[in-house]
């Protein structure tokens, strides 16, 4: 009976699990398709898409899809001045219904918060906050043997505590982030092109 009982609880378990699309980009932006159980009954369908604008144009626009947890599903933004990165999504709970992209983000303006971005070797300059970029942040992120820092805006979702330990168990990258206007001091540091797009990328793969 006690048998009975624990093998109907599995597939019980089993059967609330959705089957959704899974196809992450490699290193040349394409990816293979596949369909994949989500990991438990939290989780949802999702079709994000990672946007890189650069002086206020867009430089790049990558697809993927995925299981994701509900509070993912949001539109989130990480904005360092230089480039400004917004993953947008799409969620939806049957199966396999993340078959269509999600949405070009949405028009963002100026939302008062201002924050310290870095221009070359100094990060005293100010960055207006944009969308629902609530926090100011620092990010350091060890390339090539050096550590190397970039400061700017970001949403909520990225700065809640379970994101900043995918990004430290990624890329080795540390995040902090605080609210307040230039609440992210102005230091003078290095500052690397490719910090630009990698810190919310791997937020994206590990996630």
């Amino acid at each position: 009976m006690l048998l009975l009982l624990i093998f109907g609880i599995v597939l019980l378990q089993k059967a609330s699990t959705l089957k959704c699309h899974k196809c992450l980009p490699d290193g040349l932006g394409s990816c293979k398709d596949a369909a994949v159980e989500c990991p438990s009954e939290g989780f949802q369908c999702a079709a994000l898409r990672v946007f890189v604008f650069k002086g206020g144009s867009k430089v790049s626009d990558i697809n993927m899809t995925m299981c994701a947890l509900a509070e993912q599903c949001v539109e989130s933004s990480l904005n360092f001045g230089i480039t400004r990165t917004v993953i947008t999504s799409k969620c939806c709970t049957s199966e396999l219904c993340n078959s269509q992209p999600a949405p070009d983000p949405q028009k963002s303006t100026p939302n008062g918060i201002k924050c310290f971005h870095c221009d070359g070797q100094t990060c005293s300059g100010t960055l207006n906050c944009e969308g629902n970029e609530d926090y100011c942040m620092t990010t350091t992120v060890a390339l090539g043997g050096e550590k190397m820092t970039m400061k700017g805006c970001a949403s909520p979702l990225i700065c809640s505590s379970s994101q900043t330990a995918h990004l430290s168990g990624a890329i080795g990258a540390e995040l902090s982030c605080c609210q307040g206007n230039y609440c992210n001091s102005a230091i003078s540091t290095r500052a690397g092109l490719l910090l630009l797009v990698a810190p919310l990328m791997a937020w994206v793969m590990f996630s």
